[in-house]
């Protein structure tokens, strides 16, 4: 198939389409309103069921009816929107409701300000909201991977019994590239899962769940789940990491920049390597396995203020390494995206003992 230029917003919800999403709930906010103008027009060609809410919290019980139902259902929003469906998602965990959301972040507390960012990451990978859940998120870096990721998503999502979120950010919904548009999917419907109006098909028996003696009989089944994501959905990219004394990691656009500093500082006979997870949450623990094992260092950089995934780069090099404390740094760019020379120059702080 040919490739076409595509926004990254309008990319995405081409995907959504094109892997049988059923019905789309959302509420407009930047920098991620092209995808809902796009599925305004597109779903009702394609004869589904498009829904502007009256907000955030209205998409998302949406989105958790027409789920229990055994629909593909899909929401999007950005920063303070995603904060407002917390509680929608919490309640879709309690009844292992599928679907999809993609979060096109933008930087900052509060209101933030409109440029890109990665200000969401400790929130949308330990789950929001009240209660024990995760969601599968997957963490593209291109126009290309957001519609591959978003193509696969709902599969995941009913395979699992869980929700997925994208998490994009706002540049990357912003950018054009070329893509490849996959094929349509077909489905099968309708879910033996999902309600039937019946009343004797569906999730009618989860509500007997949250009775002290059935939860406890359930537990092993709803670990037994989440480590089966572990061990099945390990995605990540690495570059010269094999003999490279210190270790970038990054998803999202800072990893593209991350392997242009790689590729320039290696030029200059400095061995340095690259972690991209594709998904970070499971966490690609595999990839740290691959690194070499006298590594002196790893290297989160991160679009926001004070550090977040540092957290599971710090944790997964202590799994990985328990014999060592190899040390782990930071470098928090703020809003926006670095440039290749900062994070350049960060590593050389790093390697010069400069850097705490």
């Amino acid at each position: 198939m040919a490739r076409v230029m595509m926004k990254g917003n309008v990319a995405a919800a081409e995907a959504a389409i094109r892997a049988g999403v059923d019905i789309f709930a959302g509420y407009p906010i930047t920098p991620s309103t092209e995808t809902l103008e796009t599925l305004s027009y597109r779903m009702a060609e394609e004869g589904r069921t498009f829904i502007q809410a009256e907000s955030e919290i209205a998409s998302i019980n949406i989105i958790l009816g027409a789920a229990a139902c055994g629909a593909r259902a899909l929401t999007t929003s950005s920063g303070p929107g995603m904060a407002l469906k917390q509680e929608g998602f919490s309640y879709a965990a309690r009844y292992e409701l599928p679907y999809v959301c993609m979060n096109v972040q933008r930087w900052g507390p509060g209101l933030g300000m409109l440029d890109s960012g990665q200000s969401d990451y400790l929130r949308d990978t330990r789950a929001g909201g009240n209660g024990d859940y995760r969601h599968i998120v997957y963490a593209p870096d291109s126009v290309q991977e957001l519609v591959d990721d978003m193509y696969e998503a709902f599969d995941v999502s009913q395979k699992y019994r869980m929700g997925v979120i994208i998490l994009s950010e706002g540049y990357l919904g912003q950018m054009m590239e070329p893509v490849e548009l996959p094929p349509y999917k077909h489905p099968e419907r309708p879910q033996d899962w999902g309600l039937d109006g019946t009343g004797k098909v569906g999730l009618r028996q989860l509500c007997e769940w949250y009775t002290v003696p059935r939860a406890h009989a359930l537990l092993p089944e709803r670990q037994g789940r989440l480590q089966k994501v572990y061990d099945e959905m390990q995605r990540y990219e690495v570059l010269d990491v094999e003999d490279a004394d210190y270790v970038l990691v990054a998803f999202g656009l800072p990893a593209r920049v991350c392997m242009d500093a790689v590729r320039t500082m290696r030029a200059q006979g400095e061995r340095v390597g690259l972690i991209r997870p594709k998904l970070v949450f499971p966490y690609p623990e595999d990839a740290f396995k691959k690194v070499n094992p006298h590594v002196k260092g790893f290297i989160s950089v991160e679009t926001n203020d004070f550090g977040q995934m540092i957290q599971d780069v710090a944790l997964t090099a202590k799994k990985v390494f328990p014999e060592r404390n190899v040390p782990t740094y930071c470098y928090t760019y703020g809003a926006g995206a670095p440039r290749v020379q900062e994070v350049v120059d960060f590593c050389r702080r790093v390697s010069g003992g400069l850097q705490k």
